[in-house]
């Protein structure tokens, strides 16, 4: 325990459904830490070990932390077409380097029902050649959808990856305005 007498590891998780399907949600003190598409219980079981043995600590299941609860209604709003940025404090101590350049300037400068060519955040953040690491970027983006990864594309216009799977992707986008709802 510290001087406040709190434990010095923080680690609580809630599952939210949404639109796209179960999300993890993990934070620390500092703020959201994770987010994990298709949630079952076998990708989440894997997500919380992982977490536990990054953090050195168990993960608690304790949706109503404030963190949480915050995410919880501020994802709900963005699901519900209310929200377009979101306002939460990130932990970003599970990216580094050149992936957290990239992450950082995706967050602060590519608006909701905008988007944003490989090349051209690589460009952003001074690494003009490097449209295939920013996608390893946006594949190890350990926030998606509040760290916008969805709204990269291909220059060509192209969908390009995604770590939830393209038609999540699609989802997102279409949400945002960016792409028409499917027909069906």
């Amino acid at each position: 325990m510290n001087s406040d007498g709190q434990d010095e590891q923080y680690l609580v998780w809630t599952v939210l459904g949404t639109d796209i399907g179960p999300l993890l949600l993990a934070a620390t003190r500092d703020g959201l830490v994770n987010v994990v598409f298709h949630a079952t219980d076998a990708v989440r079981d894997k997500a919380l070990a992982r977490l536990a043995s990054q953090f050195g600590t168990e993960p608690l299941e304790t949706p109503d932390a404030p963190v949480l609860a915050e995410a919880i209604r501020q994802l709900a709003a963005y699901f519900a077409g209310e929200l377009r940025d979101f306002t939460l404090p990130l932990d970003w101590s599970l990216i580094t380097g050149f992936n957290r350049q990239v992450l950082r300037a995706l967050d602060s400068g590519v608006p909701y029902g905008a988007v944003v060519g490989y090349g051209d955040l690589a460009r952003r953040v001074g690494q003009p050649g490097a449209a295939q690491a920013v996608g390893m970027a946006m594949g190890a983006n350990p926030l998606p959808v509040v760290v916008p990864c969805h709204r990269v594309v291909e220059s060509d216009g192209g969908l390009g990856g995604f770590g939830g799977g393209r038609e999540t992707k699609r989802q997102l986008l279409a949400l945002e305005g960016v792409l028409p709802e499917p027909l069906f």
